[in-house]
């Protein structure tokens, strides 16, 4: 017997393709996430994410095959993250989630992965809040 990962049972590419579009769409406007993107960069960084969610959650392993481990906070050292852009990257990350049809990622799913995020998102600061 087979085991479905979540990928598969959150509906795979046809899910997190257009999660990952809709997201870097309110990225490219953004006024405060924007810039921490060079133009050469937001197409890769929106493919680098498509692949690094796919793989955490079960799909194809394309991520570490070309990158190597996540290692997520290393990789988003650079970037000044404060309490700001982590409030504004989860505002995108909800708006996209909520372009994903009901029918096609079911409330439990949607709850797990929005768990996923909220975590990861609050992981990444890095730039203490203004005294």
């Amino acid at each position: 017997m087979t085991e479905t990962s979540l990928y598969e049972q959150m509906g795979g590419a046809a899910t997190f393709e257009p999660l990952v579009e809709a997201f870097y769409r309110g990225v490219a406007a953004d006024p405060v996430l924007r810039p921490m993107y060079p133009d050469a960069d937001l197409a890769p960084a929106q493919r680098r994410l498509l692949m690094f969610l796919s793989q955490y959650w079960g799909g194809p392993r394309t991520y570490s095959d070309e990158r190597g481990h996540p290692r997520l906070r290393m990789r988003h050292a650079p970037f000044p993250v404060d309490l700001a852009a982590r409030d504004r990257w989860l505002g995108h990350m909800r708006a996209a989630l909520a372009t994903i049809p009901d029918e096609q990622l079911s409330a439990p799913l949607r709850e797990q992965l929005w768990g996923y995020l909220e975590m990861a998102a609050h992981s990444m600061v890095n730039t203490p809040a203004p005294s």
